[in-house]
């Protein structure tokens, strides 16, 4: 077991290359939050520096502050050993720093070059906007950090991995020798993480320095040289990464023990809860989503759903909920068809959902967390007179239940959910679909953007409700989640689905399916 080292550690001793950074009591709070309370953070020279902590934590607060994004109250930020003041990007880009957002910031109808380029085109007799010094730059930096791409591709016709290296390559391009990326494995396959991280030790090699913000901990174990933890705007310590496991840095995050790995006996499979046939959904603009799928879900098991994002599980989720109608095929929950029906039939019929985007579709983040409880049942008996007359005293008594029962930290049913951090808002709706104890639960990203702590709880209440003869068809872009938490694994790609697999599947060969086949592709413009 690794010893903590203090964040606040003296600098660089004589003789020594000064840090690459260092940010001295950065404090940042708003009325009634405190985000940064007197943090400490050094960077060193050449080195992958993982940054974690669980939502709230205040990562990127502490990143937003050294990007010029937030101004701290109190603090000084050193960069290679000299005093930095940052007011905005600007500075930051000035001094060597490049951020790489967790969404990306391209514009998809622009080339390659154009994305990278905007903002400082070179040009040739004063006026004119000079492809050929664009393409021979890039090149050149492309062959440097092993980021090889088409300048002339257009961005939007690009896979998300290569999207992903424009964005890099965009930062280079400006002199970024300082690099923050939030996130960057977020919608990566398994391969285009891989290839990501081969880039990140080039560009190590190559001088550059990187921070790393990131919740997978495998992938601190495998890329970082050092992590630092931050819980509640504290450093709570930073540890070279090869003396620690992700067991020890979970318990840094949370303040306790945390279970890493799903609990689950083996499955128990029932009758089929719920049938699809031959099922074809366009999207909302009426382009092909999902192409003749065919599948079966039985109580008491798990089906997991992996693809990349934009391949069909968003429309395929939307239809089986009864949001968004077919183009063909049929739906059955039960011996019940409910093809045709709505979304509050459906419901009735025993299906539940937690919906990929909490805040758009699965919240009102201007009601109270009680009157989120309800919904899609607010007119029942149990809450309604008549289907009219709202029983606030059983619904208030509702809340409260539920809040207990999934660990809801609020101060008071009648909170507004937007006040909740995200994990707790989360929270608030997985209580409230399985709460109905539903036949069967669609659970799309049940865990996306949400904390070490909380995915622990809401993997545990999953396993609960398939062990209590729910059927559950968990779609997620988290591989790890969906090997954990399946009994069978189905594999959509271009809309249809690949393949059925065992939970045991590598993960190599999740990857190849997910990105259509038996063997690695390479896209055009990565040459």
């Amino acid at each position: 077991m690794s010893t903590e080292v203090r964040a606040d550690r003296p600098a660089a001793p004589g003789g020594e290359a000064p840090y690459a950074i260092e940010m001295r009591h950065i404090r940042k709070a708003w009325p009634g939050v405190v985000a940064n309370d007197d943090v400490n953070l050094t960077i060193r020279k050449g080195e992958i520096h993982a940054l974690v902590g669980e939502n709230g934590a205040g990562k990127s607060t502490l990143m937003n502050i050294l990007y010029g994004l937030l101004k701290p109250d109190a603090g000084e930020i050193l960069i290679n050993g000299q005093h930095a003041h940052i007011s905005g990007p600007r500075d930051a880009i000035v001094r060597g720093i490049g951020m790489v957002h967790q969404h990306f910031m391209l514009i998809p109808v622009f080339t390659v070059g154009e994305n990278i380029v905007l903002g400082r085109e070179p040009v040739e007799n004063g006026d004119f906007y000079d492809r050929s010094e664009v393409d021979t730059r890039i090149r050149a930096l492309s062959d440097e950090y092993g980021l090889h791409i088409n300048p002339d591709a257009r961005t939007g016709d690009l896979p998300v991995g290569l999207q992903q290296r424009v964005e890099i390559l965009k930062v280079l391009y400006r002199g970024a020798d300082i690099l923050i990326l939030d996130e960057p494995t977020g919608v990566l396959t398994p391969q285009e993480t891989h290839d990501l991280f081969a880039v990140l030790r080039g560009l190590v090699r190559g001088g550059k320095t990187i921070i790393f913000i990131t919740h997978k901990l495998k992938e601190v174990l495998e890329i970082s040289d050092q992590v630092t933890v931050l819980r509640r705007g504290k450093v709570i310590g930073t540890v070279r990464t090869k003396d620690t496991n992700e067991e020890e840095i979970a318990r840094m995050m949370v303040g306790r023990e945390v279970l890493l790995r799903v609990d689950k006996a083996p499955a128990k499979p029932g009758a089929a809860a719920l049938r699809v046939e031959h099922l074809t959904v366009n999207t909302e603009q009426g382009l092909p989503a999902v192409r003749d799928v065919s599948l079966e879900l039985y109580a008491g098991e798990i089906l997991g759903v992996a693809g990349v994002e934009g391949n069909g599980q968003s429309e395929l989720v939307a239809a089986l909920a009864g949001m968004l109608k077919p183009r063909s095929g049929r739906i059955w929950i039960g011996d019940r068809d409910v093809t045709e029906e709505g979304a509050r039939h459906t419901r009735h019929a025993g299906l539940a959902h937690i919906p990929e985007d909490r805040r758009g579709a699965g919240l009102i983040l201007s009601f109270s967390i009680a009157e989120n409880t309800i919904f899609g049942h607010q007119r029942d008996a149990a809450f309604a007179l008549r289907g009219m007359v709202l029983r606030l005293h059983e619904i208030y008594a509702w809340a409260r239940r539920l809040i207990k029962q999934f660990d809801v930290r609020t101060p008071s049913e009648e909170t507004p959910a937007r006040a909740l951090s995200g994990g707790n808002q989360q929270k608030v709706i997985v209580a409230r679909e399985m709460a109905t104890q539903p036949k069967v639960l669609l659970a799309s990203q049940p865990t996306r953007g949400v904390d070490i702590g909380a995915i622990e709880f809401i993997h545990r209440r999953i396993v609960e409700q398939r062990d209590a003869g729910a059927a559950i068809l968990l779609v997620s872009a988290e591989l790890d989640e969906i090997r954990s938490l399946s009994d069978r694994i189905a594999v959509m790609y271009e809309g249809k689905i690949a393949s059925i697999e065992p939970p045991d599947v590598p993960e190599e060969r999740l990857g190849l399916l997910m990105t259509g086949g038996g063997g690695r592709q390479t896209h055009p413009a990565a040459s």
